[in-house]
Order: C-alpha cells, then structure tokens, then sequence
C-alpha cells in the first residue's frame, strides 16, 4: 500500500493522468493499456521495474519516502 501511494501521489504532484501514463510509457516502449495500468496500480500489485518505468515515463529522478 505505500509503495502504491507513492507511486499515485507522484502521478497526483505531475499532474499525470492515466491516459496520459500509457503514451508516457509508450514512448519509453513499455504498451500496456489503460485499464490495465489503472487495475496494476489501484491493486498496488506491481513490480519493482513497474515502478521505476513508471517514474522514468514521468520524469522523477527523486521519491520522497
């Protein structure tokens, strides 16, 4: 559940949709769907590479604990 809301609270700072996760994460080229994306992390079950994917898609180079 942190590492779940860690994740939501970083997309919430940047202003980053979901919508806008899956072309941000297209263009790194990892092709996951929208609902998919949305279900990986409301169920916080998602891989450690996920995560850091995810915060290299929307430019983090920090996660504050």
């Amino acid at each position: 559940d942190r590492v779940k809301g860690m994740l939501k609270g970083e997309l919430k700072r940047r202003g980053v949709t979901y919508a806008d996760l899956v072309g941000k994460l297209a263009d790194i080229g990892v092709m996951d769907s929208e609902p998919n994306i949305r279900n990986k992390i409301s169920r916080g079950k998602f891989t450690a590479v996920f995560l850091i994917q995810c915060l290299t898609a929307i430019g983090a180079i920090e996660l504050r604990l």
